[in-house]
């Protein structure tokens, strides 16, 4: 009996359901080129929620960018539906699909939308220990019978054009000092030095946050809030350097090959680090608190980033 992919129809549609989030849907982008190379005929859906539609945006992987809407997902009419995201929404837009194939991982809630059920990737990928996201992500499609091969890096679209207003004199480093919880968030005068350090060293720096994040003590230097994506990348891409948090613009710097230092709290960078990218991980057993900027300033000095 040939695999799930094999079964397809020439031509066939696929929807992956993603949703969300930024640093998820950037590591999706290693599976949907797996399948991609696997069956190049076929027709790729993802249902993604707008504010990260810029993520898929001019990704050659990618056919159709699908609002989170069941009438959207229903008028693709999708033969084989894959449920990346795992929430009670995304299982309830995969069950009322239509797909004849609906898949999802084994330790999804509702197992009942699945007919089918996706093993843990250390099972597919025969291995005994932390698997990366992208890995895991990845691990979907060799099930799903692409040929198991090396995973690719993140990439973000098509390589980005010249940022629309000019760039600070180059080289610069972006800075992304913020984010979505406290454990996940390293100090602001620690970020305040790493950037004296830079400017010291020949390389200014932009801070860049979300429009409800306070950038006040970076007044400083030039500051990007609440830009859409298609401003960030070409910011990001054109930039030296990326220091940041573990949040989401560290997976869009990984993507886009720029090299990076990530502050990490809790999550586990075994997991959730910048992947195929130049990048150092800095931090420390008290939690991000207890990060020092020595530890930074040394990681930079690993990464060996010309000024």
């Amino acid at each position: 009996m040939g695999s799930v992919l094999e079964s397809l129809p020439p031509e066939g549609r696929v929807a992956v359901v993603r949703l969300r989030s930024l640093g998820d849907c950037v590591l999706t982008t290693p599976a949907l080129d797996i399948l991609r190379w696997s069956r190049p005929d076929l027709r790729v859906a993802v249902m993604v929620e707008d504010r990260f539609r810029g993520v898929f945006e001019g990704n050659p992987c990618v056919d159709e960018l699908l609002a989170p809407r069941l009438a959207a997902l229903r008028r693709w009419r999708p033969h084989l539906c894959l449920n990346l995201h795992g929430g009670s929404r995304s299982a309830w837009l995969t069950a009322l699909s239509g797909a004849r194939c609906r898949a999802g991982f084994g330790h999804f809630r509702y197992q009942f939308v699945y007919n089918l059920r996706i093993p843990r990737a250390q099972e597919i990928l025969a291995v005994d220990r932390a698997v990366h996201t992208a890995e895991h992500l990845a691990s979907a499609m060799f099930y799903l019978g692409a040929p198991v091969c090396e995973i690719p890096r993140a990439r973000w679209g098509r390589p980005p054009g010249l940022p629309s207003s000019s760039p600070p004199p180059s080289p610069y480093a972006v800075i992304h000092p913020t984010a979505a919880t406290p454990a996940k968030t390293w100090r602001a005068d620690g970020f305040i030095q790493v950037a004296e350090h830079l400017r010291a060293s020949g390389l200014d720096s932009v801070f860049i946050g979300a429009a409800s994040d306070d950038l006040s003590p970076f007044r400083a230097w030039r500051v990007v809030a609440g830009a859409p994506l298609s401003e960030i990348k070409p910011l990001l891409a054109a930039s030296t350097l990326f220091v940041g948090n573990d949040s989401g613009p560290a997976h869009l710097a990984a993507a886009l090959g720029v090299p990076s230092v990530v502050i990490f709290g809790p999550a586990d960078p075994a997991i959730w680090g910048p992947w195929r990218a130049p990048a150092e991980v800095v931090r420390a057993p008290g939690g991000i608190a207890a990060v020092e900027v020595t530890q930074v300033l040394g990681a930079l000095a690993r990464l060996k980033v010309a000024a």
